[in-house]
């Protein structure tokens, strides 16, 4: 059995002996910490780290630690987060037609490499219904217009606060969620090839082809109003010669945003994601 441990995701104005002061607050309590990461970005005069520690001799109870903390947090005018490794996070994959990131991010929480639950698919079409009957999954056929789109979100905020959904993944889920969809619910990790913003629309891969890219990519970040301008959690390429077809790009695309997307959830799962502004830091 993994031992359990709390993280401190924390960001402030950078000033001497930060990394001292929360060390000492873990120590001070008889805290072990196995990881520790720290980074300062100048340009911005922030200090950025993660701490994990052990909670097994921790002298502080779990529901005492943010009070506890909270004044030092105070003093250091921080932003900060602290989660605990035994709230296991529930994720609904939001999904459309294409198959690909859904079967992928489902093997790997079954096979563990995804540390989570995941008891619902929601989707704008029902193609991929037998998908979740296959692995027990709950499924949400929600169509989405433009006159009935208002009415859907409000029904899928519903249906998240119904599942305890602490995480959606749009798994190649073909529509804009509004920006009052985002206000109530910010939690949303989006992937997406990286042409943008270059070829724009439909057919990216066609139109990367006949322009000859030598590279393609994907992109995985966290929605915000501006259209698939949020903070970048992951990305990663793979070039592409003059014997490749339009096919064989599509396959390497897809590949990559299994992969990409999969880095980021794990990341997302296992606290490693930092915000500050539209930048990420990721302690990886």
């Amino acid at each position: 059995m993994t031992r359990p441990t709390a993280t401190l995701l924390i960001s402030c104005p950078d000033r001497k002996g930060l990394v001292a002061l929360l060390a000492n607050f873990i120590a001070s309590h008889n805290g072990n910490i196995i990881h520790a990461d720290h980074h300062t970005d100048f340009t911005a005069g922030l200090f950025l780290s993660r701490l994990e520690w052990q909670l097994e001799d921790f002298d502080l109870k779990t529901e005492e630690i943010t009070p506890a903390f909270s004044e030092i947090a105070k003093d250091l005018q921080a932003n900060w987060q602290l989660h605990l490794s035994s709230k296991v996070r529930r994720i609904a994959l939001w999904v459309s037609r294409q198959d690909h990131c859904l079967l992928d991010l489902i093997w790997r929480q079954r096979s563990q490499e995804i540390c989570g639950e995941i008891p619902l698919i929601v989707s704008n079409h029902e193609s991929l219904k037998p998908i979740a009957a296959q692995y027990g999954i709950d499924f949400e056929y929600l169509p989405i217009t433009k006159d009935n789109k208002v009415i859907q979100e409000a029904r899928q905020l519903e249906i998240l606060k119904n599942y305890h959904i602490d995480l959606v993944v749009l798994a190649k889920y073909m529509q804009v969620l509004s920006q009052d969809f985002l206000r109530a619910f910010p939690n949303v990790i989006n992937i997406h090839h990286s042409f943008l913003p270059a070829f724009v629309g439909a057919n990216p891969y066609g139109r990367a082809y006949e322009r000859g890219v030598k590279i393609i990519g994907a992109t995985a970040h966290y929605v915000t109003p501006d259209l698939d301008a949020g903070p970048i959690i992951e990305q990663d390429v793979v070039r592409v010669s003059h014997r490749d077809e339009v096919s064989d790009l599509v396959r390497k695309g897809k590949d990559l945003e299994r992969v990409v997307l999969a880095r980021a959830v794990r990341y997302h799962l296992q606290n490693r994601v930092l915000v500050y502004g539209n930048r990420t830091v990721v302690f990886a």
